[in-house]
């Protein structure tokens, strides 16, 4: 059996992203997304999240951008920033991490997985939280950012190169979940294309995707004031993937190769 989980990050970030994240799963593919605790639009998110219950909702956690829930200050900009501040110990990733879990809670929503903005949990001080607070609030699925091959020619050189550098540390990641009774999909795309794919990408991924559980990780919005104003490279390219979701060539591809689509509560089911 063949399952998609189609997973949108950045839930709360705007009110147009929160738009065309509702958008995707009404009208489209889209079966979940996570939550930014310290999101600019995260009263509108609650508010959709209400109105939509079919749609699966986790916690996108935060270490770089936007503000601490803690004292306010503002998060580095960069990962190697991140890295450096949480080296000093001036970021305590479980503090942070577990503010922002828990505002969500606070809020209503009971998460069904957790992932980071800009995948910061592969930074190993990061992932023992991340492990950790799975753990404490029984919050079982985490992502595994490791996209499963792709075809030659498909993206560019230097993403294809910096996915490949992630696997350098799967081995380590795998164990620190494994210790904490984490779990994760069988599979990950998502990360090669960001920002890059139209209807007939979306398509032929569906149609290559391997035996049992895949996350598909997708940036969808609509192209609004706040998102043009938004300090992200994703902007444009958030209208193209709603529509690649919505497209007819995604659907079509799903009953052709019988690839179901599931989220996490699904998951949890089997």
């Amino acid at each position: 059996m063949k399952l998609l989980v189609v997973n949108a990050d950045d839930f709360g970030f705007t009110r147009d992203v929160n738009a065309g994240i509702v958008a995707a799963h009404t009208d489209g593919i889209l079966t979940a997304t996570t939550l930014m605790a310290n999101g600019a639009a995260f009263d509108d998110a609650l508010r959709l999240a209400a109105e939509t219950p079919s749609l699966d909702i986790g916690c996108h956690l935060v270490l770089v951008g936007g503000r601490s829930l803690l004292d306010g200050r503002t998060f580095p900009a960069t990962v190697s920033q991140l890295i450096h501040a949480v080296s000093l110990r001036r970021i305590r990733p479980v503090e942070e991490l577990r503010a922002q879990i828990r505002k969500i809670l606070d809020a209503g929503i009971v998460p069904t997985h957790l992932d980071t903005h800009k995948h910061t949990h592969l930074f190993p001080p990061v992932l023992d939280a991340v492990a950790r607070l799975s753990e404490e609030f029984k919050i079982p699925w985490v992502r595994r950012p490791f996209d499963f091959p792709l075809q030659p020619g498909t993206v560019p050189w230097s993403k294809r190169l910096v996915s490949s550098a992630f696997g350098l540390v799967r081995s380590r990641f795998h164990a620190a979940l494994a210790k904490h009774g984490c779990r994760t999909t069988d599979h990950f795309a998502g990360f090669q294309i960001t920002g890059r794919y139209h209807a007939v990408d979306v398509a032929a991924l569906i149609r290559a995707l391997p035996e049992g559980s895949t996350e598909f990780m997708v940036h969808p919005g609509i192209l609004g004031e706040e998102l043009r104003a938004a300090q992200t490279r994703l902007k444009q390219s958030r209208a193209d993937e709603l529509a690649a979701l919505t497209s007819a060539e995604a659907k079509s591809a799903l009953a052709e190769s019988g690839v179901r689509i599931a989220n996490y509560r699904d998951l949890s089911a089997t």
